[in-house]
């Protein structure tokens, strides 16, 4: 691939959240989106195409944290190399001439019809439809020329299959967000991440003893070293009671500053691992 061309693996299909994502983190070049039907099987994969990136969903400001990609992060070899924050918004869409009284059926992934539940409910003549993907379903539309039926998904999945949008920003919360990150080979990782000195963020997981103290002895450490912490997610260690494995997002302005801290930190906790030092997202 030419440097100014990437291959990213998302889950879904081309046009869906992941890949408006990608496309928008790497904005002036070009990514061709490789498909996987589940994260799980996207991290497998990437493991095997060293040159391939991948772009993950990490947490929702409506649904949380995706507890279940924090843990495939922590087991994959791979390293963050940036992030991107994302509002969720749905349209909806038909084959062009459509109206919204010849729908009779509306398809898209149960989170995206749950998310627009409130504007489905004003429609009771649209039967509601789950199906495996958003962008997926806006494709078998366009392919099979499904007239009468409508796809719930992003405009970027709209207009890639040639559908007519009907309605937009048709979800029920507007503060809808969604904080993507950006997966390379560590070997891959130096060329496609920021220079050292421009790096602010980083995402780290380790695990705690059972003793009296031992999350607040970190933080402290933490605080004096003027690390921000920016998000904490703790998970319980399966067969060891009431202990736990913690995934902590740290910003900071010194890199120098926030390894140093890194360092003062190790003694006190176990399996620490750095999942990746990148740059915080910033609005454009």
């Amino acid at each position: 691939m030419r440097k100014d061309e990437y291959e990213v693996g998302i889950q879904g299909v081309a046009g869906c959240f992941h890949d408006a994502a990608a496309r928008a983190y790497f904005a002036g070049r070009t990514v061709r989106p490789v498909e996987y039907e589940s994260f799980a099987d996207m991290f497998e994969s990437l493991g095997e195409h060293p040159g391939r990136l991948g772009i993950v969903a990490i947490e929702n400001t409506i649904a949380g944290a995706l507890l279940a990609n924090h843990e495939l992060l922590r087991k994959s070899p791979l390293t963050i190399i940036g992030e991107h924050k994302m509002r969720i918004s749905h349209v909806l869409c038909a084959l062009p001439g459509e109206t919204l009284d010849s729908i009779n059926e509306v398809n898209s992934h149960p989170m995206a019809l749950m998310q627009c539940e409130e504007y489905l409910r004003r429609h009771p003549h649209m039967k509601v439809i789950e199906k495996f993907d958003t962008a997926g379903s806006a494709r078998e539309i366009s392919h099979e020329q499904l007239r009468g039926h409508a796809a719930v998904c992003g405009e970027f999945a709209a207009n890639l299959y040639g559908l007519e949008i009907l309605e937009r920003g048709i979800e029920t919360n507007k503060r809808n967000f969604t904080r993507f990150l950006i997966l390379a080979d560590p070997a891959c990782a130096p060329e496609l991440k920021p220079r050292e000195e421009l790096l602010n963020k980083a995402s780290i997981v380790f695990s705690l003893p059972h003793t009296h103290g031992a999350l607040s002895k970190v933080l402290t450490i933490f605080s004096f070293y003027d690390i921000n912490l920016s998000k904490i997610q703790s998970m319980p260690l399966i067969g060891r009671e009431w202990e736990y494995r913690f995934y902590v997002d740290l910003t900071f302005d010194s890199y120098f500053r926030y390894r140093q801290s890194i360092e003062a930190v190790r003694p006190l906790i176990n399996d620490l691992k750095i999942l990746g030092e990148y740059r915080e997202y910033e609005e454009n």
